[in-house]
Formats: structure tokens, sequence, C-alpha cells
């Protein structure tokens, strides 16, 4: 079955109350991803990876994804679009401040895009928007855009490709065109209409209760 966005957000607050928190949700979401990742690309000992992150919940995925893989052995660069004041959600600031005490994963702040030149990586992963999509797509995110789909190299994409409506499938005029795609707890509605830019789906579970989902589905 999938699901809208309005019924993931209100399933997760339901397991949050339940007890089981968001930082849970985060921890198995980014840690689901980053096995699937190792599954599709092997050995990731010698690869480059590139995570854009986000200053949201999509974002904080996308850190734990990071933390993971150099956890692997791979060279991880991290790109946060904004500032680290500016994290939007307690899990994804609590992340970032993991992250700063690994000396193993690169840390780049504020979206400047030139700090990427001259550099050429095996993998990037989108953790920019995921669901949180609205209106059109502003800066640093429309460069930061524009770049992965420059880079000739595998995307994968966090939940749902940035600049993708979840529910209608309907792609922003600036969208990641990513090779695979992992989302999480259930499909969204939208994703089956937009495989052109999902790529290769995986619904990975997160361990929200089953009965988070009562009254909502």
């Amino acid at each position: 079955m999938c699901i809208t966005v309005k019924q993931m957000m209100q399933i997760e607050e339901n397991g949050h109350q339940m007890g089981f928190l968001r930082k849970f949700m985060m921890e198995n979401a980014g840690a689901a991803a980053a096995k699937r990742l190792v599954e599709k690309f092997g050995d990731v000992k010698s690869k480059k990876v590139l995570v854009f992150a986000g200053l949201g919940n999509n974002g904080g995925d996308g850190l734990v994804i990071a933390r993971h893989l150099s956890g692997c052995g791979a060279s991880v660069t991290v790109l946060l679009l904004g500032e680290p004041d500016n994290i939007r959600s307690e899990e994804c600031s609590w992340n970032w401040n993991l992250l700063e005490k690994m000396k193993s994963v690169k840390l780049l702040t504020g979206g400047n895009l030139e700090h990427l030149n001259n550099l050429e990586f095996d993998i990037i992963i989108d953790g920019i928007l995921g669901t949180g999509i609205s209106g059109e797509i502003r800066e640093p995110h429309a460069s930061a855009i524009t770049f992965i789909n420059e880079s000739n190299t595998n995307i994968v994409a966090v939940d749902v490709p940035s600049g993708l409506n979840p529910d209608t499938g309907e792609a922003n005029k600036r969208c990641v065109d990513a090779n695979m795609t992992v989302t999480f707890h259930r499909m969204k509605v939208g994703m089956p209409k937009a495989k052109d830019v999902c790529g290769e789906i995986f619904v990975e579970k997160i361990g929200i209760p089953p009965e988070a989902e009562i009254g909502v589905l």
C-alpha cells in the first residue's frame, strides 16, 4: 500500500508518541539506506562519496548515511546546504554534531559548490529536500540539484528525489534524476509514476510499530 506524505507524517508522530523516537527513525533510515547502497555497489572502501544534506530531516538521514559509509571505509564528503546553526530539526543537529567529532568525514558548510571544483565522486547522495518540497526550489538547493544531474556518476536519492512531489509524482523543473531511491516505511503514492527520476526504488522498514498506522490507513 502506498501512502501520502501527510499519512507518513501522522504515522511518524504516532510512533514518536508511543516512544519510538524520531531519532531512532532517522538512525534506522540512514542505516538501512547505507546497507542497501553497499549491497548495490559492493565494497565501498575504494569509493569516494559525496552527501548533499539539507537542513531538515532528509539531510539528517544523509548525515547518518555518511557516518555508516565512513564506518565501511568509504571516503566521505558532506556538503551541508546552509550553516549548522540553521539546521531545522533536533535529530539532524544531533547527527551533525556527531559528524563534527569524526575526522574520517570531510565536512563543508554554506552550500558553496566551488568547494567541489575538480573533485570526482563515485556516488552522490541526495539528502537535500526529500518529501519536504513546496513551491519553487531556491538556492543553494537549485544549484546542488544541477550539480548532481551533471555529475555523470551514481546518484542515490534518500526517501524521494529532491524536486519530486511524492504525492503527485510531478517533477519540479529542477529535480534530481536518480539511479536509485531508497524510501522508508512505505512507498509514497506518486513514486510509481515517476520511475524515470526515481530509478530503482527500494522500500525499507525503519522500525515504526504497525500500531502507529492505526487510524491513519
